[in-house]
This record gives structure tokens, C-alpha cells and sequence, in this order.
């Protein structure tokens, strides 16, 4: 459910307050908002936004450079492969510079005539957000900015028209010096704004990449493919099993579920200690995702917490919990009852019941006292650590969460001690 978010009139409030207004000509007159928040083929001498960072300062307009490059709109020796990866590096390496890159954006996109520049800088957005969000107080400006596109493609199409008659009858003596083109070149923007819609309310919660190693031209790539082709993280359950229909289309359950649960099995996760509990190095955990999404599992992996804390994460960043909200209710109403709890995976969608069995299982060979002994991870503990995978709670009362943060434990915990989970040995 999309949110709608401030108005046009609160945006255009705080663009008057955070903009760090230019000027032009020889007596320095001011531009505009509307000026400064559209479309520029020259350079820029300072930010887009106030800051008293020298480094920011000097960094911003050589960011303004880069967007300009990878949009098409200036020419450069670098594919624009590594300019989104320097550029995006720049962001993910400074902070300041992030909420300068958006807004960078932002006016690039904005009455640009062009419709492949315009596209490309859509697209430059769509990658940002898979590596960083922007601060608290400027992600209301960008999320009212992209919402405004999500139903826009006529709108814009008119709007180029316009802009390039105009622009004509101006110039109509001399030559363009910009190839104006009308003609839809690649995606509808709407697709890069709904994408980048979705982006922004995740990035905003999880954060972005996280780790030592800075971003690879295989992640950008990644980043890139993502916005057409679905990662198999931060997606829905059926959305991941139409994906694989064409690979796998016998499975019932998601590959990346089952492979990644093997996985932590071959490499004897079920006697290792502080398994689920002790993160694998983040780094590592990275690059196996970049993997396991273009369906391969590396024959390299030796340490059992990176496929753990991978699967752990695919869990939680699935788009609606393996629990659906609607049952959320009943779950954290029956933690002490195993026949209630037993009962409402009963009550579950197919899809979700067989992805939540599979997963029960799969703790239960964690569960056994034998392999206890070696984990040092009781059911208390297993249900501890897997419970905010499955369920999540959607209030914003610090003392709602906390006290429902214990029931989820205890239904979990009934759901590894009394579900019957016989029936999914064998099952993929």
C-alpha cells in the first residue's frame, strides 16, 4: 500500500530552506527554484544543498559531473558502468554526499527533453537506493518526487513535447546543439518510479550495503538488471516462484530457501556453535547473495554462518513475512496454546504454510538435544533468533513491540516443539 506522501506545496517549502541558491550572469542574480530544480546542461560551482563540508563542497560539483556523464548529457572515456560505480562509491564513502546525489538527480530528471538522458537518469536513482538511502529528512522530499512519477509516462511525454516546441521557436535560427528526442527509449519512466518507489521505503528501513568492501561493477550490474528482473531478496512469495518456474518447474518451495538450507546443513551448521546467532563476515555474506541471485551456490563456501545468515536475511527482507500481516494477530494471541498455534498455520496461504513448514523443519534438526549439546542454541534460543523473520510487528509503540517481541519467541518456540513436520522430508 503506498502511502501518500507531503504535498507539493511542503516540498516546494523545504527546497526554499535546504537549497543552497545559485547565481547567474554578472550581477549574481539569483535562480529560481523552479530553475534550480530543472534540467542543466553546464556545470555547477556549488552543491545543490547547504553544507559548510569543504569536502562535500568540492566533491558535489564533481558529482554533478558524473550524473551528467552517466545520463549521456556529457562526454566521458568511462563506460558508464564505472561512472555509476564511482559515483555511487562516493555516496556509499561519504554521507554527506548522498541527500546531494538525490537531489542532483532530481533536477536532471526534471523537464529534461531528452527521454534516453531522462531514462538513464532514472535509472542512476534505482541503483543508488540498492546501496544507500538518503538522511531521515530528505527521504520525505525524494519519496514525494518519485510518487509523483508513478503514473506519469503521458504526462511526460507532453510535457518533452512541449518543452521541445518551445525551445524551437526560441532557437529556431540556430542549431540544436542537444539531439532532442521524444521517442521512448528503453523503459517507461513509471517502471524506474515504481521500482524506485519500493526501494526507498526498504532502504530506509534495512539500510544499505553493508561491510568494508566498497561496491563492485558486478554489483552495479546487479543493481542495474534488478529493476526489471527481480532479486529473489526483497521479493514476494510468488513473485520468486514465478521466477523459477522456467528453472525449476517442478519445485514447490523457493530454490534460494532450500539450496541455502542445505547448504548450511553440508557445511555441518547443525554442530556448529552459535549457529543463526554468530554473523557471518558481512562481506562474505555479499557476495554469496550477488551469487545465489544469479542461481549459483559457490563450491568454495567452508564456513556455515554465511549461507545461515544469508538465509536469515532472505527471511526478513521477503515483502510480506512468510506469516502474513493478517495473521499476525491470532499468532501473537495463541504463544502459549500448541494446538492455537498449530491450528493458524493450518489457516495459511499454500504457498506460505509449505515455505513456514519447511522452515520449522528445518529448526527442528537444530531442536535435537544431540545437536544442542554442540550449538549451544536450545529451542529458546532458535525461536529467539528466527522469530522477527517470520512475523512482524507493525506498531511504533516501543513498549507494543517489546512485549509482543516475547510472544513471538513463545509462538515460534510452540511451533518447533508441537508441528508435525513429517510430511516435507523430501519435499523441494
Amino acid at each position: 500500500t503506498l502511502r501518500k506522501p507531503i504535498s507539493q506545496s511542503s516540498m516546494a517549502d523545504w527546497a526554499s530552506k535546504n537549497l543552497n541558491m545559485h547565481t547567474q550572469g554578472i550581477f549574481r542574480r539569483r535562480i529560481s527554484i523552479s530553475n534550480m530544480l530543472s534540467w542543466n546542461g553546464g556545470s555547477i560551482k556549488k552543491p545543490m544543498l547547504i553544507t559548510s563540508n569543504r569536502t562535500i563542497k568540492k566533491e558535489a560539483c564533481e558529482m554533478f559531473k558524473l550524473v551528467q556523464s552517466y545520463m549521456g548529457d556529457r562526454q566521458t572515456r568511462m563506460d558508464r558502468n564505472h561512472v555509476a560505480l564511482v559515483t555511487v562509491t562516493k555516496g556509499w564513502s561519504m554521507q554527506g554526499l548522498r541527500d546531494e546525489l538525490y537531489i542532483q538527480l532530481i533536477r536532471q530528471t526534471t523537464d529534461n527533453t531528452c527521454y534516453r538522458s531522462l531514462a538513464w537518469g532514472w535509472e542512476l536513482m534505482a541503483i543508488s537506493l540498492a546501496f544507500f538511502s538518503p538522511s531521515p529528512k530528505f527521504q520525505s522530499y525524494l519519496e514525494g518526487y518519485i510518487y509523483r512519477h508513478l503514473d506519469s509516462d503521458e504526462n511526460i511525454a507532453q510535457r518533452i513535447k512541449e518543452l521541445v516546441d518551445l525551445k524551437n521557436k526560441k532557437n529556431s535560427k540556430s542549431r540544436k546543439k542537444r539531439k532532442q528526442n521524444t521517442e521512448d527509449e528503453g523503459l517507461p519512466i513509471s517502471t524506474y518510479a515504481k521500482y524506485c518507489y519500493r526501494k526507498l521505503q526498504k532502504v530506509a528501513i534495512t539500510g544499505g550495503k553493508k561491510g568494508l568492501r566498497k561496491p563492485t561493477v558486478e554489483e552495479i550490474m546487479h543493481a542495474r538488471n534488478a529493476i526489471v528482473t527481480p532479486s529473489l531478496f526483497g521479493s514476494s512469495l510468488e513473485e520468486i516462484m514465478l521466477r523459477q518456474q522456467d528453472m525449476y518447474p517442478g519445485n514447490k518451495l523457493p530454490w534460494v530457501q532450500t539450496q541455502l538450507s542445505q547448504q548450511v546443513l553440508a557445511l555441518g551448521g547443525e554442530q556448529t556453535e552459535g549457529i543463526f546467532r554468530i554473523p557471518g563476515d558481512i562481506d562474505e555474506v555479499n557476495a554469496l547473495k550477488l551469487q545465489v541471485d544469479q542461481w549459483r551456490i559457490p563450491s568454495s563456501l567452508s564456513d556455515p554462518n554465511i549461507p545461515a545468515s544469508l538465509l536469515k536475511l532472505w527471511y526478513r527482507e521477503l515483502e510480506e513475512p512468510v506469516i502474513p500481516q493478517q495473521f499476525y494477530k491470532e499468532c501473537i494471541s495463541n504463544y502459549e496454546n500448541p494446538d492455537a498455534a498449530v491450528a493458524v498455520v493450518q489457516l495459511l496461504p499454500e504457498l506460505n504454510r509449505l515455505v513456514l513448514c519447511y522452515l520449522i523443519h528445518f529448526l527442528q534438526i537444530f531442536a535435537q538435544p544431540s545437536n544442542v549439546g554442540r550449538t549451544k542454541m536450545d529451542v529458546n534460543n532458535l525461536a529467539m533468533v528466527m522469530a522477527p523473520n517470520c512475523l512482524r510487528c507493525q506498531s511504533d509503540d516501543p513498549r507494543i513491540i517489546f512485549e509482543n517481541t516475547r510472544k513471538e519467541m513463545s509462538f515460534l518456540r510452540m511451533l518447533i516443539v508441537h508441528l508435525d513436520t513429517s510430511f516435507i522430508k523430501g519435499l523441494v
